[in-house]
């Protein structure tokens, strides 16, 4: 069966809602040095401009509610969000804010202010735009990928264990996922 393949819409400006039941934001992991885990959040929400005509007056907001961390492991997901890593008595959000907005073609490049526990840094991400399309309902649909790696020490979580044959449980370096669909605001 041969997919047939519908022509993007070109005029995609506008202010955006993340439909995040069709939207991903999710992490990597490497663990014990010799496999990756993979999680997400489950619950958040975000709002974005494009200006297709300036890339540069388009921007992105998220929130993201750090109790709804998920990797498959309840002992797991505990751990991350005790003290030793999100801390989400204390911290239970995660925001971002994009600060520079640039477009090359399909190539979108976003950067901003992450903060976790109430930590800010810079991170640069890097999207493909996906395409777009009017839902059954429509909506008109924007997609996007993108990731970036950080270095989870640098928002103070820095939790750790040494492995007996050396290096060390949980990699320092985090690659986050962004699979984003969202729709446009009527």
């Amino acid at each position: 069966m041969t997919e047939t393949l519908i022509p993007a819409l070109t005029d995609i400006a506008g202010d955006y809602t993340i439909d995040t039941s069709h939207s991903r934001l999710g992490f990597v992991a490497r663990h014990a040095m010799v496999t990756k885990v993979r999680g997400s959040f489950e619950e958040w929400q975000g709002t974005a401009h494009i200006d297709t005509a300036n890339p540069a007056n388009s921007w992105v907001k998220l929130t993201i509610n750090a109790p709804s961390v998920a990797t498959g492991s309840a002992d797991r997901d505990g751990h991350l969000k005790s003290a030793d890593f999100f801390d989400v008595e204390n911290f239970p959000e995660l925001t971002f804010a994009s600060t520079a907005v640039s477009r090359d073609g399909d190539e979108w490049t976003i950067a901003g202010d992450l903060t976790i526990k109430d930590v800010t840094h810079p991170v640069t991400i890097e999207f493909e735009e996906g395409g777009s399309a009017k839902d059954p309902f429509g909506n008109l649909r924007v997609g996007f990928e993108g990731e970036t790696t950080v270095n989870r020490k640098d928002w103070g979580l820095t939790w750790n264990a040494a492995l007996e044959t050396g290096g060390i449980l949980v990699s320092e370096k985090i690659k986050l996922e962004f699979d984003i669909s969202a729709i446009r605001n009527a």
